[in-house]
């Protein structure tokens, strides 16, 4: 019976908040990471822009890359449903690893986006295209696009290594 319950109960551990000490050591890069991946965004896109820190200087709107904004609750729900998905897709502990560990650049990459696309909205629809319901609004889409990352991530390494038929497989 442990051996049936041994991923849910293993699953149980993230409910346990991690340390301060360490969520800090994980969360403070982060809000500098997404300003400096979204000030590259910006001006490759030929926005003129000017990062201090975590604060991005557009030609008519500041914005800071407040800790809220670092992306770090987002790692862990992606994080989460990256263990989830890996455990319900595949039986191989190697695959569900990788899809585990593919949540982190792809929340990384996913919150740089956001703070990207906030910056290019405020630039041209104004300061209010940069907070409330569109700030917000823009949070969940973006969590939707790294979910939808992830499925086809799982769906590649699927595609590339195929699992080997097993008889319980082949029975289901």
């Amino acid at each position: 019976a442990l051996k049936v319950l041994e991923f849910p109960l293993a699953f149980l551990l993230l409910m346990i908040p991690l340390p301060a000490i360490i969520f800090n050591q994980i969360a403070f890069p982060l809000p500098l990471l997404a300003s400096r991946a979204g000030e590259a965004a910006l001006s490759l896109s030929g926005i003129p822009v000017l990062r201090e820190g975590n604060v991005i200087v557009l030609a008519h709107i500041t914005l800071e890359v407040a800790e809220a904004c670092s992306g770090i609750r987002a790692l862990v729900s992606l994080l989460t449903l990256g263990i989830v998905y890996g455990y319900f897709t595949d039986d191989r502990v190697g695959v569900r690893t990788v899809i585990a560990l593919a949540t982190i650049p792809i929340a990384i990459v996913a919150n740089a986006a956001r703070v990207a696309g906030t910056g290019i909205a405020a630039q041209y629809f104004g300061e209010r295209a940069a907070e409330g319901f569109f700030h917000t609004f823009s949070g969940w889409l973006v969590f939707v696009a790294a979910f939808t990352m992830l499925f086809v991530v799982g769906r590649t390494i699927e595609w590339l290594a195929p699992a080997q038929a097993t008889p319980r497989a082949a029975a289901a």
